[in-house]
């Protein structure tokens, strides 16, 4: 069940394990796909599939950068937080030991996908083996395991972050 304080204790967590930035990640889904991302080749990483993602603003709660980041990279509203799926770390283009927490977002239904940093866009399927990196193929296989025993979800709305 996730509340408020899950996101005062990711916080805190990464602060205590000198996490020198923060990332959120989204898994949105929709008719039983997940939707991926491809960065450009101009990018860091460049041609890697990943979920909608970015770095917390300083200042910045957790649940209003991961709004930020979806309606930013795919124009997608985000309506509520339904889970948390876990964080993962790693060093970021400059060096810099990076944290990206992963949650399970609503989102309207409002349109279509409209990328402005990435090249492509792809709902796949969570049966299968989307090409993401080996983290992100993690968190997919928890939400995979979280759909076969639903209990304990709960929706986190949005704009009482920490």
């Amino acid at each position: 069940m996730i509340d408020e304080s899950v996101f005062t204790t990711l916080r805190i967590e990464a602060e205590r394990d000198e996490v020198r930035r923060l990332v959120v990640g989204a898994v949105v889904v929709r008719h039983d796909r997940v939707l991926i991302l491809r960065r450009r080749r101009s990018d860091f990483l460049s041609g890697r599939w990943e979920l909608p993602s970015g770095v917390v603003e300083h200042g910045e709660s957790l649940d209003d950068a991961l709004a930020r980041e979806v309606a930013e990279e795919t124009g997608l509203e985000v309506t509520g937080v339904t889970d948390y799926l876990g964080d993962f770390d790693y060093l970021s283009g400059n060096g810099a030991r990076t944290r990206q927490f992963t949650f399970v977002v609503d989102v309207a239904t409002t349109g279509p996908v409209q990328l402005t940093e990435h090249d492509a866009h792809l709902w796949t399927k969570l049966d299968g083996e989307p090409p993401v990196s080996d983290e992100v193929r993690e968190v997919l296989g928890r939400y995979r395991r979280r759909l076969r025993d639903p209990h304990g979800w709960s929706t986190y709305p949005l704009g009482n972050g920490a």
